[in-house]
Order: structure tokens, then sequence, then C-alpha cells
């Protein structure tokens, strides 16, 4: 396991420790910890199937640990064992907000009335429950007044002003996606919880996505704790990253840390653990020939060609696809090894003279073009 966070910690905001979940006779998450520190953006990725959304589940308490403790403490100093607390709780008195991989909100009601219905809890009190809003008491009043200015705040804040009339079904796919932030965001958390928020997102969208994700952390001090399979996103906007496999913790650290981690490189390649170091060893030596390769020189579509060809590793293939005999692993790394050769060979070649077109994937013959 690697780690590239300081020893000396701020002010954590979120605590777990050991956590472990069990559902059956599967191990889901297996004794994981790790600090969210307070006023920061923590990231938290792997491969699918990891664990991700159920630490977060786990988190908010949609489940409940098998094993483990998860504190949260405010900036009031106020500690909450995550774990103890009812679900509603955590939001209530603990001040945990979260959104889903799919997007969930009320599509019949308008944009403004989602931001609304999540101050809920606070209309309520201040109409008596039903009677004092019932007869317009001034107590409410003032209460209704003061939610409709911070749903109002949050839709300009996530660009939506001019939508705060339109059903929230109406919206397109990346600005219900900054719904659903601005929505977390009036229920006043200390602590932001985001599955996947660039999910489907395009590049604009997810430009859009960054620049308020960190205006929330600029502006309010609002802690972020995300899933993202988006690295672009992740290693933009991320002040600290921890990485599962398989409900285990591998890499912890600051973001370059992490993208240099050759146990994260092996994990998204889809390697087995005893072959992590002989993996890395291939492709570090492929990049490092010939004075650095020639990623230095190539165009834009050639690098991004090149890095393709890299992924296609066999051992990636073989773990997607089953095992295939010793021989034809060998006939595999040869074919690989030989594509990326070949595609080194055609970047010398003088200008317009590329065959990129003329690669293929192990396995795929000429017969296949026919």
């Amino acid at each position: 396991m690697a780690f590239g966070t300081d020893t000396m910690t701020k002010d954590p905001i979120l605590k777990v420790e050991r956590l472990s979940m069990r559902f059956g006779g599967l191990m889901a998450i297996n004794d994981f910890s790790f600090e969210a520190e307070r006023g920061e953006i923590t990231a938290l990725i792997g491969p699918n199937g990891a664990g991700k959304t159920t630490v977060f589940n786990c988190i908010t308490g949609f489940y409940k640990p098998t094993m483990g403790m998860i504190t949260m403490r405010q900036k009031s100093g106020a500690e909450f064992l995550l774990e103890r607390l009812p679900d509603f709780e955590i939001t209530k008195k603990a001040k945990v907000a979260r959104t889903f991989q799919n997007i969930r909100m009320f599509s019949g009601l308008t944009v403004l009335e989602n931001l609304l219905v999540a101050q809920h809890n606070k209309l309520m009190r201040a109409s008596g429950y039903t009677i004092l809003g019932l007869f317009g008491f001034p107590a409410y009043r003032e209460a209704s007044r003061e939610s409709i200015e911070l749903a109002r705040h949050w839709l300009e804040k996530a660009s939506l002003t001019e939508r705060a009339d339109d059903p929230a079904g109406d919206l397109p796919y990346g600005a219900q996606r900054r719904l659903e932030i601005a929505r977390a965001m009036c229920t006043g958390p200390e602590l932001l919880c985001l599955d996947e928020p660039a999910a489907g997102l395009n590049p604009r969208e997810s430009l859009a996505l960054n620049a308020l994700l960190q205006e929330i952390r600029r502006d309010t001090g609002t802690s972020i704790l995300l899933i993202e399979h988006d690295m672009s996103v992740v290693m933009e906007i991320s002040d600290h990253v921890v990485v599962l496999e398989y409900g285990q913790k591998i890499s912890d650290g600051n973001p370059d840390f992490v993208k240099n981690d050759p146990r994260v490189i092996a994990a998204y390649l889809g390697v087995e653990d005893e072959e992590v170091e002989e993996v890395i060893g291939e492709i570090e030596e492929i990049e490092g020939e010939r004075g650095g390769g020639p990623d230095n020189d190539c165009a834009p579509a050639a690098c991004e060609k090149r890095r393709d060809l890299l992924r296609q590793h066999p051992r990636a293939e073989r773990r997607r696809h089953g095992g295939p005999s010793r021989r034809d692993r060998c006939a595999d790394r040869r074919q690989w090894r030989r594509e990326i050769d070949a595609h080194d060979d055609d970047l010398r070649q003088p200008a317009g003279a590329h065959r990129l077109g003329s690669l293929r994937r192990p396995g795929h013959h000429a017969s296949a073009d026919a």
C-alpha cells in the first residue's frame, strides 16, 4: 500500500477508521481507513466495483457498516459517530449532504421548488407543523422569504436563474447535475458528498462543474468528498486522492503522488497484484526507449493512438476476457509490442507518410478488413 500524505494532519472533518462492509459472503469493504480535511476536496477513486459507493452509503447512513467507526467533527467541535445515527439525522444534525450516481429530483416540480424542498425541515418548524403556516404568521413568512432567497442564491451559483420556473425534468442533463448540487447546498452542509457528479457530462459541462465546486469550497468553506471516474476533474480540483481496489485502500496522497503510483496505474490496467511490477516495467521500458520515446514530437492524434495501444496490454485483455493458453499469451504480447514498434517507426517517416490507419489490435487479421 502506498501513501503520499503529510505526517501532520491539519483539521480532519471526517475520519473513517477500519471500515468493513460485508454482504453475506462478499466483503465489499475491508479494513478501510482515511481522513478528509476540513475545507478541502477529497476524491475517492478506483475501478468499477471497487466499493466506492458502498463507502458513501456507509457514511450517509444508507448502510450500517459491519465494522468500523465513522467520525464527523463539525466546526463547533461537536462530534458525531455516523454509523450510530439514523440516516435522516446524518443530514439534519451532522450536516452531511449527498448526491447520487443517478439523478434523483422531483421532475414535476419547478427548479425553484426543488430547492425549497431541501429546506423542508426549516419551513416546517417555522410553520408550527402547519398551523402557523396556514394562518401566515410572521415567523413563517420570514422563514419562507429566507428560504426563497437562499434558493435564488444557489440558482445563481449554478447558472440556473433563468430556468427557475421551468420543470426540473425539462433541464438538460448537465443542468440537472448542477441543480442536484445546488439542492444539496440548500441544506447547509459542512460535508458535501458527490457520487460521480461529472458522469455523462461533456467537456464544457465538466468545466462548469469544476468551477461550481471550487466556488463552493472557496466561498462557503464546505468540505467536499467526491467519487469520480473523470480523471481530468479529479486531478484539476482535488487536494487529496484516495484509491480503492476490491474494497481495500491501495494509495492515499496528493494528486501528483497518486497518478504516478504504479499500483494505481496497474489497478486501472486490470492486472494481478503479483504482475504489477512486471507490467509497469514493460510500459516504462517502451516509454523510455530512444531517448524518451516518440511521444515528445508526435502529433496529438498520433500520441493518443500510442496511448491507446499502451492501454491494450495483453494482461489487461486477459483480465477482462478470460485466460488463454501460455502460448497464446506470449503471441499476444509479441503482437502488442510489434504494433507499438510499428507506430513508433511510422512517426519517424517524413511528413505525410504515416500509416496510422494500418494499426490493428492483437488478433485482428487482414481478412477481417475484406
